[in-house]
């Protein structure tokens, strides 16, 4: 059951695959999803290791006042020095949707025997003393950990993750749309590959190959803002999921100053010029005024006006409204320099 996590690099000779059958080659049983607690869970590993996430230093700099309060010890136990956290703590999530507390009341309901099994995998040496003793008590501090990690460190960010996760499933959308699943598998990963209707994933440390029909159950395709390639599991008993680096992350946490072309500007205005610059992805006006470092209410008055004159589009992705340079917007910005 355990789950490849980044772990150490390994020689070629060592690794293993896992193959997941398309029936069909049936797209409709591909689907995207966003996890807040899969990115509670693996951003444990920025803390434990920070060098290995330079993308997350400003974050991890920002919440360093609240890490003392926290149960530092239980959480920083929820990892390895391979960077494995416990499967059942990684859940595959229903939809981009997902919320926080629908997620920890499943895993409040998971099964002691998993619960065991998952932390012994991840600590095959012996438990840490945080994870140690009773197993109810262990499972209610580990929520209790979790819990108090959300509130004090991720829920005042998680409208900025959740903005770039959401637009990263846009973006592949679209490349399904105008290039096939063989551009949009191709992309994910350099460790992700798709043909004949088979979506294989490179294992890290396991000289073995599994294969898994996804007939009846789907697959589920993942972003996260902590991973630095892609992961599924190592078993062909689990659900279908695999986990992936998504775009925008090296960005998450810099406010940008857009530069625009001077004739550009000089036909909408700084503002405006700037806005669908930065549009070469789709991203909502939170994310871009996060970015931007303006107010959302200003950003929000100049993406309708863009809108309106037909050079960007807008999908609704769950709660936010993302946009995207329309072809027009494209043919306007010229191609990058």
């Amino acid at each position: 059951m355990l789950t490849l996590r980044d772990g150490p690099a390994a020689t070629e000779a060592r690794m293993g695959w896992m193959h997941y059958e398309l029936a069909g080659m049936d797209l409709a049983d591909v689907r995207f999803a966003v996890s807040p607690l899969n990115e509670l869970v693996l951003s444990l590993r920025a803390w434990r290791d920070p060098g290995r996430y330079p993308v997350h230093l400003p974050w991890l700099r920002r919440v360093e006042e609240a890490r003392p309060s926290l149960d530092g010890d239980m959480l920083l136990a929820l990892t390895n020095e391979s960077m494995w956290t416990p499967d059942y703590l990684t859940p595959r999530p229903g939809s981009p949707l997902t919320r926080i507390d629908d997620e920890l009341a499943a895993v409040a309901a998971v099964d002691d025997a998993v619960v065991a099994h998952d932390l012994d995998a991840v600590h095959p040496g012996g438990l840490p003393a945080a994870l140690r003793g009773p197993l109810p008590a262990v499972r209610r501090r580990v929520l209790d950990a979790l819990s108090g990690y959300w509130d004090a460190c991720f829920a005042p960010a998680w409208p900025r993750m959740r903005a770039v996760l959401q637009a990263d499933v846009v973006h592949r959308g679209t490349v399904i749309s105008a290039h096939g699943a063989g551009a949009m598998f191709a992309d994910l990963s350099p460790r992700v590959s798709f043909a004949d209707g088979v979506v294989s994933v490179r294992l890290g440390t396991l000289n073995a190959a599994f294969r898994r029909a996804t007939a009846g159950v789907g697959l589920t395709l993942v972003p996260t803002l902590f991973t630095r390639g892609a992961s599924a599991p190592i078993s062909p008993a689990e659900p279908p999921v695999i986990m992936y680096g998504a775009r925008g992350t090296g960005t998450l946490w810099q406010a940008e100053r857009q530069v625009a072309d001077d004739a550009l500007v000089a036909v909408l205005g700084r503002a405006r010029a700037g806005l669908l610059t930065a549009l070469e992805r789709p991203a909502s006006s939170t994310e871009l005024a996060r970015r931007l470092d303006v107010t959302t209410s200003a950003v929000n008055q100049h993406l309708r006006v863009l809108r309106d004159v037909g050079l960007l589009t807008s999908a609704r992705a769950g709660r936010s409204v993302l946009y995207l340079r329309s072809e027009v917007g494209d043919a306007l910005v010229g191609p990058p320099r």
